[in-house]
């Protein structure tokens, strides 16, 4: 079977760290009711963090793979995240090799400006930008850091007509993190990919996406 070139480690010590690592995740885990597209993206995440709450904290819409293999192979989507730290961490190559741009806000001035005037925070104008400049729509969309932003997607969806691929919803916190993740899961409208509770962060949301990118990966091999 043709492994993965891609979307792997660039040298053979690094896949085989990566992969032993899969390997203890796979043997400690224990029992588990993800699918066999859903939990490459768990295992990652518990990968990235070394936490293994994420097997039962991780819940995904039923479309959710799906639709975010459909987004990343059909070359017209992007990813926008509410902070500059997801677009750095997700790898440039993987990103290239299948045509995805990354777009952030969070610190541009008009943004800032507008927070300011409305007393909002810049995530949720971050927000409202990309969907003015027409962004979210077909997009997979990462929220690692603020609940505020992943409660403005959500209005955005329900509202507006905003209508992402896919939203990783990983947003870390004590303030409305739960209750935005919650907010997220209710939607039927578009496939989302959750952190139950207070736990998540940007790193998470890399994790995933990378996930998924590999995935896509396989499904390119095997219609190759």
């Amino acid at each position: 079977m043709t492994a993965n070139t891609v979307t792997e480690q660039l040298t053979a010590a690094g896949r085989a760290i990566e992969h032993d690592s899969f390997s203890i995740i796979d043997a400690e885990v224990g029992p588990h009711a993800y699918s066999s597209n859903q939990w490459p993206v768990v295992r990652r995440m518990i990968h990235a963090n070394a936490d293994f709450d994420f097997n039962g904290l991780t819940d995904f819409h039923p479309q959710a793979t799906d639709a975010a293999l459909a987004a990343i192979l059909g070359g017209a989507s992007r990813i926008v995240a509410d902070v500059e730290m997801i677009c750095v961490g997700l790898s440039a190559s993987r990103l290239a090799h299948f045509g995805l741009a990354t777009h952030q806000f969070i610190s541009d001035d008009d943004v800032i400006a507008q927070a300011r005037a409305e007393d909002t925070t810049r995530a949720v104008q971050a927000m409202r930008k990309a969907h003015r400049l027409g962004l979210l729509d077909g997009a997979i969309v990462g929220i690692g850091n603020a609940p505020t932003a992943l409660i403005e997607v959500v209005r955005l969806i329900r509202d507006e007509g905003a209508r992402p691929a896919l939203v990783v919803g990983m947003p870390v916190g004590f303030v409305s993190a739960a209750e935005s993740k919650n907010l997220m899961a209710e939607l039927t409208e578009v496939p989302w990919i959750v952190i139950r509770g207070r736990k998540g962060g940007s790193t998470l949301v890399v994790a995933a996406i990378h996930a998924l990118l590999g995935l896509a990966e396989a499904r390119q091999r095997e219609a190759a």
